[in-house]
């Protein structure tokens, strides 16, 4: 049919511009945040590219849904504007005669949204989780930031160097600050170099250097001049791997590994989907606004609804978490009050003319009050 080929292209057409603008959004801030964690030596500056690919696709599920219901929104809404909507109406067509073509648009963006739900979005979250432990496990002066001063892992140490060689073996121009047991001491050397010892204990040689002990001016001060200075900065026979993230567990381990935190992520992925397909349908009756009237405050409305479904998921989901709630019990509650709330309002847009309308029948209660109001 005509108007379906049409609404199924302005879709198509506005859905690409709204996921651009949501994606580039989307993507400034997390170049934003991962480039600050760079240079707070929080994560390696050569992972800065994979981690921002990882973010994006775990947060490409949520950009996806917003996509489709703001652009069915954002399309209805210009029809009703533009008052297409009254010439489609006069027609004979319904305005249930909307939701085939809105499917037919939208299943796409749900199978996608379910697929980097249970698949690529716990992947990426695995990567991202990796990438920042191996980089946590990097010893003290691997992690320093040539030019910047930084504070070890314990956090009793305070490096500085002014290069770094490629395979980050070798640094120059060295400064350590170490405060231990109530005593300051500060090494500064002229170059240096890792090493490991037989037991696997990691050392950062220095060589032509000098070290400070104590406060200048008290009695206990000492300057030392060496031409070798080892200083521990790990030791490798003390692994630490913890459990994954449940965010970080491929769907089938989730369901194989019952505890309450693979449940809550459970209920997660399984929300996504459902909550892209009952936003779009939600889109269709909330579109209508008045043709003299701005597009905005409907616009505002949605948003306030999408954050209201998405912290109300939120909810059941720490309860599940916390074991307050069992999987059965909490999976299904929100996206049902959501779908009722979508056949309330087709009805409502559906009965408009009806005298049984609550907008007819207020305005027939003010007309009594107001007929009966003394002169």
């Amino acid at each position: 049919m005509i108007f379906e080929r049409a609404l199924r292209r302005e879709l198509m057409s506005t859905a690409g511009a709204v996921f651009t603008t949501l994606f580039t959004i989307t993507l400034t801030v997390m170049l934003i945040k991962i480039l600050g964690q760079a240079a707070g030596g929080q994560v390696s500056s050569q992972d800065v590219l994979a981690l921002i690919g990882f973010q994006a696709l775990n947060y490409m599920p949520v950009i996806l849904i917003l996509t489709g219901f703001i652009s069915v929104l954002l399309v209805i809404t210009r029809s009703y504007q533009d008052s297409e909507m009254v010439v489609w109406f006069a027609s004979g067509l319904s305005l249930t005669r909307w939701i085939k073509p809105v499917l037919r648009f939208g299943w796409p963006i749900i199978l996608l949204t379910g697929i980097l739900s249970f698949v690529a979005t716990p992947w990426a979250n695995e990567q991202s989780s990796q990438f920042r432990e191996r980089f946590e496990k990097r010893e003290d002066i691997a992690r320093v930031s040539p030019g910047k001063f930084q504070e070890s892992a314990t956090a009793n140490r305070i490096f500085f160097v002014e290069g770094i060689s490629g395979d980050a073996n070798k640094v120059k121009n060295v400064f350590v600050n170490t405060f231990r047991d109530g005593k300051n001491s500060v090494v500064v050397a002229k170059e240096g170099e890792m090493e490991v010892d037989k037991d696997g204990e990691k050392f950062v040689v220095m060589s032509r250097g000098r070290r400070y002990d104590g406060t200048p001016s008290q009695p206990d001060f000492q300057m030392v001049e060496f031409e070798r200075y080892g200083l521990l900065v790990a030791n490798q026979s003390q692994a630490a791997a913890g459990d994954k993230s449940a965010r970080a567990l491929p769907t089938w381990e989730l369901i194989a590994r019952d505890n309450p935190f693979n449940r809550g992520e459970l209920l997660w992925r399984v929300a996504l989907p459902l909550m892209s397909l009952t936003l779009m349908m939600l889109a269709i009756p909330l579109s209508f606004v008045n043709p003299r009237a701005g597009r905005s405050i409907g616009l505002l409305v949605a948003l306030l609804l999408f954050v209201l479904y998405s912290n109300t998921v939120s909810v059941f989901q720490a309860s599940v978490t916390q074991n307050r709630m069992s999987l059965m019990l909490a999976w299904w509650p929100v996206h049902l009050v959501v779908a009722l709330l979508v056949v309330g309002m087709f009805f409502l847009r559906l009965t408009v003319n009806s005298r049984y309308h609550p907008a007819v029948m207020w305005s027939r209660v003010r007309r009594a009050l107001f007929l009966k109001r003394p002169a």
